[in-house]
């Protein structure tokens, strides 16, 4: 079990060894997810497992927990086992509990997602809270992953897509920013139709 306290990881220095930038990054994704939906259920969200047992990437998603109390988040992988708590993430940037109540303006849906898609969405870099909370609190479902929206929801995520698109000089990035602001923009005119 991998216990850890998110302070230790947070502001790491430029000269910080790569196992250790990819520890830090994997533990606030991690947060992000457990805080982006309720506590007190646990649920499997969209995060890969970052081990590579046989140099073979882990095919399982992280299962997260929040509890009410204690402050502490528990996660685990479905297929490998790999688990560990993390404390000292209230207040940090990882913590996307709602400062305000949920405003979910019309009819949630699923909108189902390829992994791809997904780790495109995880990696924008000019979304809101909201938004950010959107996207991690996305879920491992049978057939991809499913992201939980009203329409109002989806299409300002659309927005922020398509602004990191027109922004993007990494040609291959922006390829899987269009492939993503495709699937989405189908996905919202499938129920204004």
């Amino acid at each position: 079990m991998f216990v850890s306290d998110l302070r230790h990881f947070l502001d790491m220095p430029d000269d910080a060894p790569g196992p250790a930038r990819n520890i830090a990054e994997q533990l606030g994704n991690v947060v992000r997810a457990a805080t982006a939906a309720e506590a007190g259920t646990a649920w499997v969200s969209a995060l890969p497992c970052r081990r590579r047992p046989g140099r073979r990437q882990c095919p399982g998603r992280i299962a997260v927990f929040r509890p009410d109390l204690p402050a502490r988040i528990e996660w685990r992988c479905t297929s490998c086992g790999d688990e560990g708590v993390i404390s000292g993430w209230e207040g940090t940037y990882f913590d996307l509990r709602a400062r305000r109540p949920d405003r979910h303006a019309g009819a949630v849906r699923d909108v189902i997602v390829s992994d791809e898609v997904a780790a495109a969405l995880r990696e924008l870099r000019l979304l809101d809270p909201d938004g950010e909370r959107l996207v991690y609190r996305a879920r491992a479902v049978d057939n991809g992953i499913a992201l939980s929206a009203d329409d109002e929801e989806l299409d300002e995520l659309i927005g922020f897509v398509a602004a990191e698109v027109n922004h993007e000089p990494n040609r291959r990035r922006e390829q899987r920013l269009d492939r993503a602001f495709a699937v989405l923009s189908d996905a919202l005119q499938t129920t204004g139709s």
